[in-house]
């Protein structure tokens, strides 16, 4: 037993090297100089040694290895520095137009306006009269025109670009970001990437007579090739928890290694033997998929994970995976600010340490291989939410489930679509992807089916508090299904605690699920959402929904929609990019049909719309007197005003009209100045609801309101709100028209319909 122990002592120390260097690395792409900090991390490391030397106590020892680690990674990121300078003496980041010479490292990704992105390696920088040379990570974009310029190139290739600059975060990799206006030269690849290029692309065109969405699965399963996946599907995977299956993931790479490893156990071979051909495999693999960055560390997890196992050594998987970790970590720091790696790290130690307890915990329950099965997604599920619930404040509540159902099928698609990318034949290179069709059109059903579920998606509270939470939810559920014997307190408050949640998560969606669209009137035409300070008003004609805005986070308005009964939007109107009005996008990307949206102001905005375009929604810049329907009724801009800068005064003001819906006008957050332009210009008319613009701040103009003359103004605004909204000012204004104030922050949710008489009538989900 001390034995076992000791072992287990070993095995965990390099834990805490690979956790010093993790620190070491974030700190050091953060500061200004990291030649400083790594100084003075030799200097720590040199005094535990000699300490050491001293006192012989292995915790010196570990010190000493993790400070010198953490020094190393410094150091690799004060190498670059020179280059750094070098680029910043050039002005590059201040728009200069430079020409690069540059390797294609990464696959070119697509944007919704038909232009991309990808990695390089710059070996030359030449602006005016000076020229940079060096190994220079770089980022370069392209235009749709550029793009269909670089059809050809891939990993590999050696391209000419001319551009301007863009100012870089000195925190990220890429030293050099550059957006291409000139292709100079931009060949195919050669020599052995030519090979695995055409490949690739074979696949691609055998599986294009196959029916939608498996077919465009097929490339994604096999070598991480999602040129073919539809934009729905690709949102039903993440939705789902199934994204990992359609990159190449750790869980490709793992089940490309145990296909060769059990092919070479039934050929009786030994141990070793089938480690090394193993490794082989994943080798040829990843040169099949293109050793780029993210497809080199999931290879390395999935070999650490597989063959840890293989071996029947977890506790020397941990050693072999904090290791990894730190080597990877000192040849690139950056990877420290990875989210992917992240995950990658925790899903791996979570299979070699949280798997086993789990599956035997479940094995009291079901057989001894349903347990395993359902162990594995449910430990990387329990590791790696807390890290997603960063970036999506939502906890897939059947993710687990959804895994458990495609893991199955994930297995025979990979390794079909693999063989079928290698096939030297061509009609067996089409009946082998036409085998895996079958399994990657039901990892598809899976994905859609879970993904439309109401009760996929829980909110969960943002930011570090509620990843905290969530671990702390996880590890309770570990420790509940694992049972330790020796901790037979904590196993019962862990008990405790995990009934307690069943209860609350099983009610709450009952109701959000069930009972919340009893709540709401079914006649409803026009809805505003309580989201807080923010805006998100409804409308609706039969089936057809759309949403103006979306508040400033995702759970309200998701909670808000759940509770109509509303799925899909047909529509979705941004008025303007302030994030009261954008900041709950997340709720509903993935769910929209068409974007109109008011004109961009900086980068983000654009990611913004990149995201909704990514989630299979049309984009549409609004201009004035554009028109267009929902359902039976008609809609048209009334707004953005020529002229005017991005921003509160350039929103898209919309007016809507049909037969026996409530003639609508929403203002969004236009001041008194462009109302004053807005009556001017456009031939107003009374209407029966209005949104009231800027939920209702004192920048208004009266006579704007007196000529809409509405029965009814919804007002989006949050309780105990510091600026005051809704002011005395407009509250006045309204009282003085006849309009009955209705406010999110005392209503709730609000909604407006005509009755069978055809007479208004106004819902408060809070009575006043």
């Amino acid at each position: 037993m001390s034995e076992r122990r000791a072992l287990r002592q070993r095995a965990w120390r390099p834990v805490a090297v690979a956790g010093a260097t993790w620190i070491g690395a974030a700190v050091a792409v953060v500061v200004p100089h990291a030649g400083v900090l790594a100084l003075g991390l030799c200097g720590a490391a040199v005094s535990a040694v000699a300490l050491f030397a001293r006192f012989r106590h292995p915790l010196l020892m570990v010190t000493s290895v993790a400070l010198a680690c953490a020094a190393a990674s410094a150091g690799t990121v004060t190498t670059l520095q020179p280059t750094r300078d070098a680029l910043a003496g050039l002005e590059v980041a201040g728009g200069r137009h430079v020409r690069v010479t540059a390797t294609v490292t990464g696959h070119l990704s697509t944007g919704p306006d038909g232009g991309g992105w990808f990695d390089a390696t710059v070996s030359v920088v030449t602006a005016g009269d000076t020229t940079v040379t060096g190994v220079i990570p770089a980022r370069i974009g392209v235009d749709a025109d550029g793009r269909g310029r670089l059809s050809d190139v891939g990993p590999g290739s050696e391209i000419s670009v001319a551009g301007r600059g863009i100012p870089s975060d000195p925190a990220e990799r890429a030293i050099l970001v550059l957006r291409a206006t000139d292709i100079e030269r931009a060949p195919p690849p050669a020599g052995v990437w030519a090979v695995f290029e055409g490949l690739r692309d074979g696949l691609v065109a055998s599986t294009r007579g196959l029916p939608q969405p498996g077919a465009g699965l097929v490339p994604g399963l096999a070598v991480g090739d999602t040129s073919s996946l539809d934009a729905g599907t690709e949102t039903a995977m993440n939705a789902s928890s199934l994204s990992h299956l359609t990159a190449v993931s750790g869980a490709n790479c793992a089940l490309v290694v145990g296909a060769a490893f059990a092919l070479l156990a039934l050929c009786g071979v030994r141990r070793w033997i089938r480690v090394a051909g193993a490794l082989l495999v994943l080798a040829g693999f990843v040169a099949l998929v293109t050793p780029e960055p993210s497809v080199v560390r999931a290879a390395a997890m999935s070999a650490i994970g597989i063959l840890a196992l293989g071996l029947g050594r977890p506790l020397v998987g941990v050693a072999v995976l904090a290791a990894a970790v730190t080597v990877l970590l000192i040849g690139d720091p950056w990877l420290c600010r990875s989210l992917g790696f992240a995950l990658s790290t925790a899903a791996t130690a979570a299979l070699l340490v949280l798997a086993k307890p789990l599956a035997d915990g479940f094995a009291r329950w079901m057989p001894s291989r349903l347990a395993l099965a359902l162990a594995v997604p449910t430990a990387a599920q329990l590791v790696c939410g807390p890290l997603i619930v960063l970036i999506d404040p939502h906890v897939p509540l059947l993710g687990i489930a959804a895994n458990l159902l495609a893991d199955p099928a994930a297995a025979p698609a990979t390794i079909a679509g693999v063989l079928a990318c290698i096939a030297p034949i061509p009609w067996v290179r089409d009946g082998l992807s036409a085998l895996a069709w079958v399994p990657a059109a039901w990892i598809a059903g899976v994905a859609h089916t879970t993904a439309s579920a109401a009760a996929q998606n829980l909110p969960w509270p943002d930011g570090p508090f509620g990843a905290a939470l969530l671990a702390i939810v996880g590890g309770a559920i570990a420790v509940a299904v694992a049972r330790p014997q020796r901790v037979p307190r904590l196993t019962a408050l862990a008990t405790l605690v995990v009934a307690v949640l069943i209860g609350a998560v099983g009610g709450t969606t009952a109701v959000r699920a069930v009972a919340g669209p009893l709540t709401v009137p079914t006649g409803w035409q026009v809805a505003m959402c309580d989201v807080g300070q923010g805006d998100a008003t409804l409308w609706r004609s039969g089936s057809a929904v759309a949403l103006v805005d979306t508040g400033p986070d995702p759970e309200p308005l998701a909670a808000c929609l759940q509770t109509l009964g509303i799925d899909h939007l047909d529509l979705v109107v941004l008025t303007h990019f302030d994030k009261d009005h954008v900041g709950g996008s997340a709720a509903v990307q993935g769910r929209a049909s068409v974007v109109i949206h008011g004109p961009t102001g900086e980068a983000a905005d654009q990611r913004l719309l990149d995201r909704f375009a990514g989630g299979g929604a049309r984009l549409v810049l609004a201009t004035m007197g554009m028109t267009g329907a929902v359902g039976d009724t008609r809609w048209q801009a009334l707004g953005p005003l020529p002229g005017m800068e991005p921003g509160n005064d350039a929103s898209v003001a919309i007016e809507v009209t049909g037969p026996g819906f409530p003639h609508t006008v929403m203002l969004g957050d236009l001041g008194e100045e462009p109302q004053a332009a807005l009556l001017r210009r456009v031939d107003i008319s009374p209407v029966e609801v209005v949104k009231v613009a800027h939920h209702g701040s004192a920048d208004q103009n009266a006579d704007l309101y007196r000529r809409l003359h509405a029965q009814v103004g919804l007002i989006g605004v949050g309780a105990g709100n510091s600026y005051g909204h809704p002011t005395s000012r407009l509250l006045d204004i309204l009282r003085q028209n006849g309009t009955v104030a209705a406010r999110t922050d005392q209503g709730g949710i609000l909604a407006v319909w005509h009755d069978d008489e055809g007479e208004l009538t106004l819902w408060r989900q809070k009575p006043p």
